[in-house]
C-alpha cells in the first residue's frame, strides 16, 4: 500500500468527507460539503485545497516543510508523501483546510485547477547523498 493508499483510507474514514473522482480528471478526490479538499494523483503526492487566508496564516510552516510545494497564486498546495510523517502532515492540513473552507465557504465549483502537473517534485536525498 503506498503512502497516498494510507493517507486515502485514513481520510476517507472522516464523516466530513466524501470519495469520489477528481475534478481535474485525475485520481481521487475527497470533498466536504463546501469544497474538493484534497486529490491523490499518484502515490507519493497529493493536493490540498486551502483558502487564500489559511495559506497566508501558516505560509512560514509550509516554506519551511521539503514535503510542501507551491505554485504561486494557487489555493492548492501540493504534498509530497514520502515517510508516514508525511502522512501525518497532510492530515492535519486537511483539518486545517476543512475547518478554512467552513469559515469561508467556495461559491460555485472547484477552485481553479489543482496543481496537477504544475509542479515537480523530487525525491529528498538521504542524509545529503544525490542520485
Amino acid at each position: 500500500m503506498t503512502l497516498a493508499q494510507r493517507a486515502l483510507e485514513r481520510l476517507d474514514a472522516w464523516p466530513d468527507l466524501t470519495a469520489g473522482p477528481a475534478s481535474c480528471g485525475t485520481g481521487r478526490a475527497l470533498r466536504s460539503p463546501h469544497s474538493e479538499i484534497v486529490h491523490f494523483h499518484s502515490g507519493h503526492e497529493a493536493d490540498l485545497h486551502l483558502t487564500s487566508r489559511a495559506i497566508q496564516r501558516i505560509s512560514r510552516d509550509l516554506a519551511v516543510s521539503t514535503a510542501i510545494r507551491m505554485v504561486p497564486g494557487s489555493r492548492w498546495v501540493t504534498v509530497h508523501l514520502d515517510c508516514d510523517a508525511d502522512v501525518d502532515l497532510l492530515l492535519s492540513l486537511v483539518s486545517v483546510a476543512l475547518q478554512a473552507h467552513q469559515m469561508r465557504p467556495v461559491s460555485g465549483g472547484p477552485a481553479a485547477g489543482c496543481n496537477y502537473r504544475r509542479v515537480t517534485v523530487l525525491p529528498r536525498s538521504r542524509q545529503g547523498v544525490y542520485g
